[in-house]
């Protein structure tokens, strides 16, 4: 979808600025779900991506006024729910251990395999990682941020960013490569 139509987008964003209820409620449903897509990726399940979507779009209407106009408010957006998803994993889980190996061992995924699995398909899988798992490959393979922004953001070393990626892909591997072998059982039977 393309970006909401500018001119409304600008009507809601101004209504935002001014606290109107009724701006802030079409501005959530517009991009309820791009937000959602967004938290999926970063929780285990869809009442913790609820949880986190809506503390991120309370951070985007009491601090609205921080949007750059110039910029795409859709980008925006990603970047508050992103931050929103980290700073939930950091006050949820603080327990977690990140492992960190010298030389973390590159794991390939199958792309023919990643590329008949639907959306949703994909994010459930990626929910099955442990959370520091989930959080470095969403960070890493799908918002593109680089090992040393993954360390400074989750106040890790880059090896264990580096280690937790390799990591993510050799468990994405092994539940892809079950799911290959269950679907050949089933057609075979």
């Amino acid at each position: 979808m393309p970006e909401y139509n500018s001119a409304v987008l600008q009507e809601l964003l101004d209504g935002c600025l001014k606290r109107n209820r009724r701006s802030q409620e079409l501005l959530y449903k517009q991009f309820y779900g791009y937000a959602m897509s967004i938290c999926m990726r970063y929780c285990k399940n869809k009442e913790e991506a609820k949880e986190i979507l809506n503390d991120g779009f309370l951070k985007v209407f009491t601090k609205i006024e921080s949007f750059d106009v110039s910029r795409s408010f859709k980008t925006w957006l990603g970047r508050v729910m992103i931050n929103t998803a980290l700073d939930h994993y950091r006050q949820e889980v603080r327990h977690d251990i990140f492992v960190e190996y010298e030389a973390a061992e590159q794991v390939t995924v199958d792309e023919t395999i990643i590329s008949k699995l639907s959306h949703e398909e994909l994010v459930h899988f990626i929910q099955q990682l442990t959370p520091s798992y989930r959080i470095v490959f969403s960070l890493y393979v799908i918002d593109g941020f680089a090992h040393e922004e993954i360390a400074e953001r989750l106040g890790i070393s880059v090896g264990a960013s580096k280690s937790n990626l390799s990591r993510a892909r050799e468990k994405l591997r092994e539940m892809l490569s079950r799911l290959n072998i269950d679907n050949y059982d089933r057609v075979t039977r």
